[in-house]
């Protein structure tokens, strides 16, 4: 471990922890003495999650929730309250891709579960971690961003309408918390292979493509500039 990290003995939440981004950043922080909190709904990848970081000797608590499920949040607040006291890092990195389609033709039920996952959990998940991050001296809160091509947007105004109203939740709880904290990031990476991408560009060719290791170093680098 590098001499000059600081997040050793840190605890970070990270929702959408079991694949793609999520995955990637849960694994390099645990590799950095950090106790992660891997939230997911799927408990079979958590496990294999587990897996992963407990042969490097790592630090996990599986977390298996649905982020919609606002009595769920609220349990989970009290008990990384009961048992931690505090949080010192939260990666919001669960999004959910509803269907491609026309906007003419967004069925209801698409709506309100992206409307749902992609920002009412948003600020459910600030609303529970901002007393927690509080707590800790040094706290950062990071959401993962996501826009496309402003002349790409064709039949993905479901995803890209509710991930735009995260993206101004943020915006204002970042100005909100300039003077007390924590400190708010919004993180948008480059294009990666993940299964949420391959929802919306089939057949991509995958070559030019980052890759989630790649972007959750660049991740952990606003969190700890010093673990390079």
């Amino acid at each position: 471990m590098n001499k000059t990290n600081k997040l050793e003995g840190h605890v970070a939440l990270i929702t959408g922890a079991s694949r793609g981004l999520g995955y990637a950043v849960t694994v390099g922080l645990a590799n950095l003495g950090v106790h992660v909190l891997a939230l997911s709904r799927t408990i079979g990848a958590l496990e294999e999650l587990a897996d992963k970081v407990e042969q490097k000797k790592g630090n996990i608590t599986l977390i298996p929730l649905d982020i919609t499920c606002e009595k769920s949040l609220q349990s989970m607040g009290q008990s990384i309250y009961s048992r931690w006291g505090k949080l010192d890092i939260l990666v919001h990195a669960a999004a959910v891709a509803p269907p491609m389609s026309p906007v003419t033709t967004i069925s209801t039920k698409d709506l309100d579960r992206a409307i749902a996952v992609n920002t009412k959990a948003t600020q459910r998940i600030i609303a529970m971690t901002d007393s927690l991050l509080k707590k800790s001296t040094d706290s950062v809160a990071i959401f993962i961003d996501d826009s496309s091509d402003s002349n790409n947007t064709k039949f993905l105004g479901n995803y890209l309408s509710t991930k735009s109203a995260a993206r101004e939740i943020v915006k204002a709880y970042a100005s909100e918390a300039k003077r007390i904290g924590p400190r708010v990031i919004s993180f948008k990476p480059q294009a990666m292979p993940t299964s949420l991408r391959k929802r919306f560009y089939p057949g991509e060719n995958t070559v030019k493509l980052s890759t989630c290791k790649s972007e959750a170093q660049k991740l952990l680098n606003l969190i700890n500039p010093s673990i390079n």
